[in-house]
């Protein structure tokens, strides 16, 4: 059974390294680097997602999908599309409909920003906005029922930004459960890898 770990956006495969190495199961964690799935084509929220479609099909069994924010997205995406290829979901400071108004404000920011900040995030500047503006319209409202694993969905209690999507994902999905990461914000793998590690290590153990 392998699980996956998908970064989010402005991190790298590197920010799952503490959360995995406290579960000990680096023999079937996998941890793609979203940047290197897309290689030379334009990153576009369609591009980018084909290319980790193509990531998690390569495995013949059911896998367990684990996806923190862009990763989340990725991850609810897929298991929408193939909801029989996934064992297990969990969603960390995901939204299942894009806020225009805060990916648009996010854009504003990225746009200040000097190009040497983007430098150790794999993704350029310009690829950084492209892939925001592609992804405004995005609304899994209407294909959630699709959806029928275990999932867990987490958020970070100062993550202000997503707890609202957690928690009406929470009333719209089956077989969840909905939990609060006590301290952290959005990034809770790079927070808090201790306490998120004992929460899924709880969550894959039901499972077993």
């Amino acid at each position: 059974m392998k699980q996956i770990y998908v970064h989010g956006l402005g991190q790298t495969s590197d920010s799952w390294t503490k959360t995995i190495d406290i579960l000990q199961t680096t023999d079937y964690s996998l941890c793609p680097n979203l940047p290197d799935l897309v290689h030379s084509k334009e990153v576009t929220y369609d591009n980018l997602y084909a290319a980790f479609s193509d990531y998690c099909n390569q495995y013949d069994e059911p896998i367990d999908l684990c996806g923190l924010s862009l990763g989340g997205v990725l991850a609810l995406n897929y298991a929408i599309q193939y909801p029989k290829k996934v064992r297990s979901l969990v969603l960390i400071a995901t939204q299942y409909k894009m806020p225009k108004k805060l990916l648009k404000f996010q854009n504003l920011l990225f746009r200040f920003m000097p190009k040497s900040m983007f430098q150790q995030m794999g993704f350029r500047k310009a690829d950084f906005l492209l892939l925001c503006e592609t992804m405004m319209e995005l609304d899994f409202n209407n294909s959630l029922h699709k959806i029928s694993c275990p999932t867990l969905l987490l958020y970070g209690e100062k993550d202000t930004a997503n707890k609202n999507a957690s928690i009406e994902l929470a009333e719209l999905l089956k077989n969840v459960e909905l939990k609060t990461i006590i301290g952290a914000g959005h990034e809770v793998n790079i927070e808090s890898p201790q306490e998120l590690a004992e929460i899924l290590h709880a969550f894959y153990e039901r499972m077993s």
